[in-house]
């Protein structure tokens, strides 16, 4: 018989199991099972959450519209219809200017197409001493037909897709709208909800998290509007200067289209000018692309980082940063929302910050302090004894050792 303090008990216990070892197994197993399915699901429903994410963002820019119409006794759901209503009516009217705009200046321009083409072929040869012709450029273009006959077909046969792309766009902004309706209209209901699962003393953080989200999104959009400001008003005066038709259309075009539009709105905005001004001109489309590209550089250099930081209350830098990151994370949808996301993050953690008095050096030289100006009889004095100090040569000797 073997006792446990025998060699062979020792030895028979080595060679046993442990019996933690089939449980953490499973464990490691499940993990990685659930991690896996949770990158499936995330993967698959990346549209969805980032619409999600968006509508959020458009709920907070709402809200304190809504909130405003509540507060005089409307019912939340009216109030937050209401300014859904004025928001589309405000985007229809602007698109019915615009589309029929687009749409004159394009059948017109179809209608015009050989003389404009004389004309730039015209121009091209006088500038550049060559001897170009209409149909010549038209023999180099079609003289391969088989190229534009399979061209032709391609785009055909990609009709039906780019229907039903147009399509899931469509249903895309129905689902964003939808969930921008429910968020703001719901908004106190959701907030409560999701506080009375915390405990009191996390409520309050979260309420004011809240709060400053709603207050750096409006923020955002008053920047992004005082630019389109901006802008619209610097274009109509270079489209007057420049003789073109239809410049405040145009310029509110330019205004909107390449602020609210990320990423590729400036580049999206410029070419409707461009194409009427082709109308009047190709030296006329030439100064008008000329300046819409001075225009973004001053804007992107001097005029949006100051504007942003001012009603954002964001670093300029981070605030390049923050667009830089959301454009590679989520794409146009990234850029639109990384300002308000950084700025609500820097005020919530900057709250929790505690800050000391920091010592006069003259490496920290406080540049917020405002500098006052002299009075009238100091400058009276600095003068004259500035006049004194030039006019006595003994005076400035012994300043000089």
């Amino acid at each position: 018989m073997t006792t446990p303090d025998t060699p062979a008990a020792q030895d028979a216990s080595r060679e046993r199991m442990p019996s933690w070892l089939p449980r953490a197994v499973f464990v490691i197993l499940a993990m990685i099972a659930g991690f896996r399915l949770l990158g499936w699901t995330l993967a698959h429903l990346r549209s969805l959450l980032i619409d999600l994410l968006l509508a959020f963002f458009l709920a907070l820019a709402f809200e304190p519209a809504v909130d405003r119409l509540a507060r005089r006794g409307m019912r939340r759901g009216v109030a937050t219809g209401i300014a859904f209503v004025v928001v589309f009516l405000a985007c229809a009217g602007f698109l019915a200017v615009v589309g029929s705009l687009l749409v004159d200046q394009v059948v017109a321009f179809a209608h015009h197409l050989p003389d404009y083409l004389d004309d730039l072929v015209g121009w091209v040869n006088r500038t550049f001493d060559t001897d170009l012709t209409v149909e010549k450029i038209q023999g180099d273009i079609f003289k391969d037909s088989g190229t534009v006959q399979n061209y032709a077909e391609r785009v055909a046969n990609n009709a039906l897709g780019l229907s039903a792309k147009i399509v899931a766009g469509l249903f895309e902004l129905f689902t964003i709208a939808l969930f921008t309706f429910y968020f703001t209209a719901e908004g106190p209901r959701m907030r409560r909800a999701v506080c009375s699962l915390l405990p009191p003393e996390r409520q309050a953080e979260v309420l004011r998290g809240w709060e400053i989200a709603i207050d750096k999104t409006g923020g955002y959009l008053y920047s992004r509007a005082a630019l389109a400001l901006i802008s619209a008003l610097a274009h109509y005066v270079a489209f007057l200067v420049l003789d073109l038709p239809y410049a405040v259309p145009l310029a509110l075009w330019v205004g909107l289209i390449s602020q609210f539009v990320p990423t590729v709105g400036t580049y999206i905005a410029i070419v409707l000018p461009a194409l009427i001004a082709m109308t009047v001109s190709p030296l006329t489309a030439v100064w008008v692309v000329l300046f819409a590209t001075a225009y973004q550089q001053f804007e992107n250099y001097l005029l949006l980082p100051r504007v942003t930081a001012r009603t954002v209350e964001i670093h300029p830098a981070l605030a390049f940063g923050a667009v830089i990151a959301g454009a590679a994370l989520l794409g146009a949808v990234g850029a639109l929302i990384a300002i308000p996301i950084a700025a609500t993050g820097q005020a919530f953690v900057g709250s929790y910050l505690q800050r000391y008095e920091i010592p006069e050096h003259r490496l920290t030289p406080d540049e917020t302090r405002p500098r006052r100006r002299p009075g009238p009889l100091t400058r009276m004095w600095r003068r004259a004894r500035d006049g004194r100090r030039r006019a006595d040569p003994q005076d400035q000797k012994r300043n000089n050792r």
